[in-house]
């Protein structure tokens, strides 16, 4: 029974400052695309698709980099200091992005921001669910989601401020010359100095957390800590059940624990849900909304409405999310996501099949967007913080999210090819195939995990 006096505001206020990984993760993600026809002239690359497309991609190499030395951070430094190094990084990358006069530079900012968000994305949901008691883990993990949400849409929000309107018919040296071209493109990076600068001050104020202090033998330190979130005895049984989970382990993480009989079957479990919660194809219509909307019969104008609308769309149907993962459970929400998307694609497919135009398409768009907001993009991360035993779970969750940038690489670089080979119906066909095939498999191997304590769900893997 979850002890009552849990200390909310303190849970709730470290939550929050590990969550602005997740908000600058979102910010630096998205920021690029608004400023993508202004930097484009100003490094005069706008003839040249490789380098246009190495401009948009470079981020997703730190990305890997930083999700896999992440694993390695967290075995030997714990969960604090990575974090720091995390906001170090974005604020680096937003203050030397927009300062940049060449285009290596530039590329050098983009990658170190593509290594904060690696880091940020394996860190700081791992972190909450380490600090949150059960009752309320699903809930606060899935704040990192809303807080990503919530920086795709200040990125999207505050291009639209910072830029002037750009006249029809202006011509590329018109653009290049005017505010645009020369200032607002950097102040949409430098924008994003305020929360990192932010983010960086916060976390030296969050604890340690208690499972990396009990796995590393620090037991009065996590016994605080413990105590702090919910009072003597909610500390006592909780040190107890960390103790259990890891008596005869290591503290250091040997590869061959990673596949050993009992760990395989979870670490191919999570890496598996991770590549799917990116195969399953919704990325796209953020990575591509232009070619998705013009497709349809959209303007540039209308075109950059309807991304607004989508940023809307998704928080609110995050914020609904937040309210069912710990009553509804993990594993009907992934069950309904997978599901729902099949049969959306598979409309939207028909759709364009079809050549229907217009609000049909926005709305398809909608409705699958609002259904991976809900379910398959915070779930996901929910099921990956809370799935992997004590002993391993820093290195566990940092293969876990190298797999999920693995697959996102894929599906940004495979997605013009497929809708060139395919058509756009036979692309959205071909994700409500991806997505049936996953409603298989949750269906099958994922079991519930709401209500449990991260040490129950270890002994429910065994």
């Amino acid at each position: 029974m979850e002890n009552i006096n849990l200390n909310k505001k303190f849970i709730v206020g470290i939550t929050l400052v590990s969550a602005m990984g997740g908000l600058l993760f979102g910010y630096d993600w998205v920021v690029i695309g608004g400023a993508k026809p202004f930097y484009e002239r100003f490094f005069d690359i706008t003839q040249s698709p490789y380098l246009q497309g190495w401009a948009m991609s470079s981020a997703l190499i730190g990305c890997l980099f930083g999700a896999m030395i992440s694993g390695y951070l967290t075995e030997r430094l714990g969960r604090k200091i990575p974090l720091i190094g995390a906001a170090a990084l974005f604020t680096i990358a937003a203050i030397g992005t927009g300062a940049a006069s060449q285009f290596t530079m530039f590329i050098i900012f983009r990658l170190v921001g593509g290594l904060g968000i690696g880091l940020a994305s394996a860190l700081s949901p791992m972190y909450i669910a380490e600090i949150s008691p059960a009752s309320m883990r699903g809930r606060l993990v899935s704040v990192n989601q809303l807080t990503i949400v919530v920086g795709i849409l200040a990125a999207q929000v505050i291009n639209y401020l910072i830029a002037d309107k750009v006249q029809e018919g202006a011509t590329g040296d018109m653009i290049l010359q005017s505010w645009n071209g020369q200032t607002a493109w950097r102040w949409m990076f430098w924008a994003g100095t305020i929360p990192a600068l932010l983010f960086f001050i916060l976390a030296f104020t969050i604890p340690e957390s208690p499972r990396y202090l009990g796995k590393t033998g620090k037991w009065e330190g996590a016994l605080r800590i413990l105590e702090r979130i919910g009072g003597r005895e909610y500390a006592i049984r909780e040190k107890n059940n960390i103790a259990e989970t890891l008596n005869g382990t290591d503290q250091k993480v040997e590869w061959k624990s990673l596949t050993s009989k009992k760990i395989r079957p979870v670490l191919v479990l999570g890496i598996i849900l991770a590549i799917f919660q990116q195969w399953c194809g919704i990325n796209v219509i953020f990575n591509y909304a232009e070619e998705i909307f013009t497709s349809a019969g959209y303007s540039v104008n209308d075109m950059l409405f309807n991304i607004v609308i989508t940023g809307t769309v998704n928080l609110v149907f995050t914020l609904l999310a937040m309210r069912m993962v710990d009553s509804w459970g993990r594993r009907k929400l992934m069950l309904l996501g997978s599901a729902g998307l099949a049969v959306i694609y598979f409309m939207l497919g028909s759709s364009y099949f079809f050549e229907l135009k217009g609000l049909a398409i926005l709305i398809l768009v909608m409705v699958a967007i609002a259904t991976y907001a809900m379910t398959l993009a915070p779930i996901t991360w929910v099921i990956l913080s809370e799935i992997f035993p004590n002993s391993i779970r820093g290195a566990a969750m940092a293969i876990a999210t190298t797999a999920l940038w693995i697959a996102c690489f894929v599906l940004t670089y495979t997605f013009p090819i497929l809708n060139k080979l395919l058509n756009a119906s036979g692309t959205f066909w071909l994700y409500a195939f991806i997505c049936f095939s996953g409603f298989l498999f949750i269906l099958k191997k994922l079991p519930e995990t709401k209500g449990k304590s991260l040490e129950e769900i270890e002994k429910i893997k065994k």
